[in-house]
């Protein structure tokens, strides 16, 4: 592939805003994946911090690149959705996305027609586009709970693997719907999630596939995922159930005057139900910034989760399927197709009249960033499940490097989702090199950082309570001002290791909205807080999370 033959997006220029903290080209590892072709982009998978000894002190991660992407992604394959798939594709390569997954939801007509006819299109369109990288991918009804993209690496068999694992294991498909407190059914529904991830597990290990991944999506929007099972799904395979979205997508649904006054971001609208669990406050249905309450809560369930001392990472996605001021229709049906028996909506009809909405297009306002050392499918998949990681809504930065390392030594470090060992009571720096944003976002606003809040809580392992959701020891230790900071800099922050483990984490936002957090200002004194129904202009309230640094101290 030549330099003409560059998307529009993909500017053969690297700027500063195209280098990551340690100064490596997300660009150069583009370049040489049109080298190498397709076939590079398929190549070994990234050996995810293999270089390191992870039983020794310090700590030693590599030069990392970060792809962005988008893991939630709706094409006429759903049955709700609207878009061509290479309408959704394009939109991708414009706003800058490496990395995309399709998940179309779960249904006969997608399990028997629709799951096939979408790989032929995105066979045609990862041999047509190496530069970037498109997953198949599956939005799998969880039995007795809410949703998760399920996505595999490209192979003989990856599309056999979601269509088998729709049939066996998906709620809706099976009518395992039921998740109640004490229904007839729920403790069998619960059961079978459990036994869906490790069947994929069991793919994954026999080399049916060479790689396949589960993220939950959206999971206090109805409130029907309650801790206990979000820790058994993480506990059956810690090593296929990654995470969660930390911020969902449908992050347009509030725009002012678009959709109505009872509008939230995220479409975060509903109540708690017979099927939620009983134990979420109501407060815990709406958005905080954008986020998730699970994610947004410092001390809560996220948190509650790291402080067992095992990783769960967070993403954000659009969700895309009807876009804000979309002009599109879908298309009308011929005579005797529907979706059960094609798989497939017609195509879109444009209107030239703005059509109900509240997504973004894919990477036009939330971004999914994961650290690689090399492109490809298997690079991708490696840095999420490493948990190098990290998110931005409304193009917030252009880059995030974060290291923590002993004083005494002269290594990088450990960076997002990794682990070092020091002794207690040793010194030890946390290094936060920000590149701030270069060139206006989409909406034609330059975002400017006003703070990075660090946010450190103790690891005490296993709960007694799978249910429990606060983390008690966990709150903001230290906010930096960087109003005014352009470029790239780096904010160095002392740390001690004190008797126990611990980990830290980041958040910062553009400073346009701050409140105490949920659990009170002593915790975090100037968290996101809900907008008014109706009024949650997104662009106006942007923020950026970070995945965990988890430290472990020995005597």
């Amino acid at each position: 592939m030549t330099e003409q033959q560059l998307p529009s997006w993909a500017d053969p220029a690297v700027s500063p805003a195209d280098l990551d903290a340690q100064g490596v080209s997300r660009r150069g590892l583009l370049r040489r994946a049109g080298l190498f072709g397709a076939a590079f982009a398929l190549g070994s998978a990234t050996p995810a911090l293999a270089a390191s000894d992870r039983s020794r002190f310090g700590g030693d991660d590599p030069h990392l690149a970060y792809l962005v992407g988008d893991h939630h992604v709706h094409s006429v394959y759903s049955h709700d959705a609207k878009y061509t798939f290479s309408q959704q594709a394009r939109a991708a390569a414009e706003y800058g996305l490496d990395w995309m997954v399709f998940n179309e939801h779960s249904n006969f007509g997608h399990a028997n027609h629709g799951a096939k006819l979408e790989h032929a299109e995105i066979v045609k369109a990862r041999a047509a586009n190496p530069r970037q990288l498109i997953f198949q991918g599956l939005e799998w009804y969880i039995p007795a709970a809410e949703h998760c993209t399920v996505f595999a690496a490209p192979g003989p068999h990856e599309t056999d693997l979601l269509t088998q694992f729709e049939l066996a294991y998906d709620g809706k498909l099976l009518g395992y719907t039921e998740g109640s407190a004490g229904a007839a059914d729920t403790a069998r529904n619960e059961a079978h999630a459990v036994k869906a991830i490790k069947w994929l597990a069991e793919q994954r290990r026999s080399g049916y596939v060479d790689d396949v991944l589960v993220i939950a999506n959206h999971p206090l929007r109805l409130g029907i995922d309650s801790p206990h099972e979000l820790r058994n799904w993480r506990d059956a395979a810690p090593e296929i159930m990654i995470g969660m979205e930390g911020a969902p997508g449908a992050q347009g649904a509030a725009i002012p005057g678009w959709r109505g006054a009872t509008s939230i971001r995220g479409e975060y609208e509903n109540k708690p139900s017979a099927q939620s669990w009983a134990g979420y406050p109501a407060e815990a249905y709406v958005t905080y910034g954008g986020f998730d309450w699970a994610t947004a809560t410092v001390g809560g369930l996220w948190d509650s989760m790291l402080a067992e001392g095992s990783l769960y990472s967070i993403t954000t996605n659009s969700d895309n399927h009807r876009t804000v001021f979309d002009t599109w229709k879908n298309g009308d049906w011929p005579a005797g197709q529907n979706f059960d028996n094609t798989g497939k909506l017609p195509d879109p009809v444009n209107t030239d009249t703005p059509q109900p909405g509240s997504d973004f297009w894919p990477g036009e306002f939330s971004r999914t960033h994961v650290g690689v050392t090399r492109y490809g499918y298997r690079s991708v998949m490696a840095g999420l499940r490493a948990g190098r990681v990290w998110v931005d809504h409304g193009h917030l930065l252009d880059g995030l490097d974060v290291r923590v390392k002993r004083d005494c030594d002269p290594g990088r470090g450990v960076t997002l989702g990794g682990r070092l060992r020091v002794r207690k009571g040793e010194k030890l720096t946390l290094y936060v090199t920000v590149t701030s944003a270069s060139r206006p976002n989409p909406q034609g606003i330059l975002p400017e950082l006003a703070h990075v809040d660090v946010i450190r809580g103790a690891v005490r392992g296993p709960v007694a309570d799978r249910d429990g959701w606060r983390a008690p020891d966990t709150k903001v230790v230290r906010t930096r001002d960087v109003s005014g900071r352009k470029g790239t800099y780096t904010l160095r922050i002392p740390l001690t290791a004190g008797d126990e483990s611990f980990y830290v984490r980041l958040r910062g936002s553009d400073g346009n909205r701050h409140g105490a957090g949920y659990l009170g200002a002593a915790i975090d004194p100037h968290g996101p807080i809900p907008h008014e129904p109706g009024n949650g202009d997104p662009w106006a309230d942007t923020w950026f999370y970070s995945n965990p640094v988890f430290v472990d101290v020995t005597g």
